[in-house]
């Protein structure tokens, strides 16, 4: 196992003529739950979508697990659920569950479990097109986790939860990361940001910090993260503005 579980390095992307993220790098031990933050626009999921290996770069390199993102051997063990639900709205959730688990050899106990532990035990049966946005959500984030990747990339998975059962999954999220995996977790709700060991804060395609929510509070003497992020938000723009002056 590499030290590193995700590693990115200077990566760069462009869509169009337009620049989408700007020399970007970090890294992610292994067995850590990471929170990528930011608003709408700020280049997220351009960034998750280079992590597992289906976005053009331009520059830069993204390594998960010791081989290039998107390597062919890395399919059975990066998981990627994308804020798109990736299900079959002609089946039930019970079916797209077991479907799944039959094709990644995973048992149909597994698949029960995975239903139970997104909370739509009670409407299995349910077809996935009959459901709501966020329940559609849950059936691909029940998927995603039947393979026990090694590594897990979530683009936004509680969007419309009630507050119950994104703790329960959050709960859930910690107990795969004890057991190995490398969670990856964007969000724009501050008060998920709590619930990470890490934090990355990405604006206009740029990151901005990159730390625990404790060192993050405390290299801005905020009270919370949500005032520490808009600190650091008027620190880049005034440096900005600086530069701009100076040019």
């Amino acid at each position: 196992m590499p030290d590193s579980a995700v590693e990115v390095v200077d990566l760069s992307v462009s869509r169009g003529k337009q620049q989408v993220l700007h020399g970007v790098g970090f890294a992610l031990p292994p067995g850590s739950v990471t929170g990528l933050l930011g608003p709408s626009g700020s280049g997220k999921t351009t960034l998750l979508r280079a992590i597992v290996g289906v976005q053009r770069i331009r520059s830069g390199s993204v390594t998960v697990l010791g081989l290039p993102a998107g390597t062919a051997a890395l399919r059975e063990r990066v998981g990627y659920v994308t804020q798109q639900p990736s299900v079959y709205g002609d089946l039930t959730i019970r079916q797209n569950a077991r479907y799944f688990a039959k094709i990644q050899g995973v048992s149909a106990a597994a698949a029960e479990a995975a239903i139970r532990d997104v909370g739509l035990a009670d409407i299995a049966d349910r077809l996935v097109d009959a459901l709501s946005g966020g329940q559609r959500a849950r059936v691909s984030l029940a998927c995603a986790l039947l393979a026990q990747p090694a590594v897990l990339v979530l683009d936004e998975p509680t969007v419309g939860l009630d507050p119950v059962l994104r703790r329960d999954i959050w709960a859930r999220f910690h107990a795969l990361a004890e057991a190995g995996t490398t969670l990856l977790v964007s969000s724009h709700v501050m008060d998920e940001a709590d619930r990470c060991e890490r934090l990355l804060l990405l604006r206009e395609g740029r990151l901005l910090a990159d730390g625990t929510p404790a060192e993050l509070r405390g290299a801005t003497g905020a009270p919370d993260l949500e005032e520490a992020f808009l600190r650091l938000i008027l620190r880049q723009t005034d440096a900005s503005d600086d530069r701009k002056v100076l040019a």
